[in-house]
């Protein structure tokens, strides 16, 4: 079990959010935290923390008014730590191997791998050819209906026909290097992680896994390393006292090490 940190970006600041508030229309989302610091600032922290595998998420769409400034930070993070990070919100494989060369060390996907609702292997396979799978994580965030979770596409807004199981899993494992799931539901919330979920992935071995969605104390990683068998690693946003939050950033490396 690792910490993966995130440093997540909308209209032009980083933030902590809502996920299921986020809307392209109005660039809106419901905010929990505002730093006052660029996402070099918190690049920078996590490099000299030697934390690596964080993501970079850029949550406004190509074409509003505020994602050049989003891109732009991303950007400076990435600098700041080149190899340490990855990035994801709007990779496709035209633009992927940009961002490899300013320092990313994989891109985060998901819109572009789905089309109408289904997985998209064309664009998948595109993607892979122009960075490699060594370099693609596959974000399959999900939300849960009442036959199971499935995946969300487009800043979450989008349900798609992918329903997440082990064999979903499975299967897109030749892809990708690692799996970034974050329980819709749940995210931004501190109200607890998505137990069902992170027992369900815990059963998964092919590749390295990171859950984020929930976490609100100490107790939560405690059910996160028992559900995940120890190998679900972990990101905190809104909880993290980083970004408002009551979990000391320190202890949460401690106790994550232990």
């Amino acid at each position: 079990m690792e910490f993966r940190p995130c440093i997540d970006i909308h209209n032009g600041k980083v933030k902590q959010i809502v996920g299921s508030s986020l809307m392209d229309e109005g660039n809106q989302a419901r905010e929990n935290f505002v730093a006052e610091q660029d996402a070099a600032f918190f690049a920078t922290l996590y490099k000299e923390k030697s934390i690596r595998g964080g993501h970079v998420i850029l949550l406004n769409k190509e074409g509003s008014e505020f994602f050049e400034q989003t891109r732009g930070q991303a950007l400076k993070a990435l600098r700041a730590y080149p190899g340490g990070l990855q990035i994801g919100g709007g990779i496709t494989a035209e633009n992927a191997q940009d961002y490899i060369k300013e320092g990313a060390s994989h891109v985060v996907v998901t819109s572009y791998v789905f089309s109408q609702g289904e997985i998209n292997y064309v664009n998948l396979k595109k993607l892979v050819a122009a960075v490699g799978a060594e370099h693609v994580v596959l974000d399959l965030s999900c939300k849960k209906f009442e036959d199971g979770y499935y995946v969300m596409t487009d800043r979450w807004q989008k349900k798609t026909e992918m329903k997440l199981t082990l064999e979903t899993m499975e299967a897109l494992s030749v892809y990708c290097d690692e799996f970034l799931i974050h329980a819709v539901d749940v995210e931004g919330k501190a109200q607890g992680i998505e137990e069902p979920l992170v027992a369900m992935l815990g059963q998964f071995t092919m590749r390295p896994v990171t859950y984020a969605g929930g976490v609100h104390n100490f107790e939560d990683l405690t059910k996160l390393k028992q559900l995940g068998r120890g190998h679900i690693h972990v990101t905190i946003g809104s909880a993290l006292d980083l970004f408002g939050g009551n979990m000391e950033f320190e202890k949460v490396i401690k106790e994550i090490e232990a």
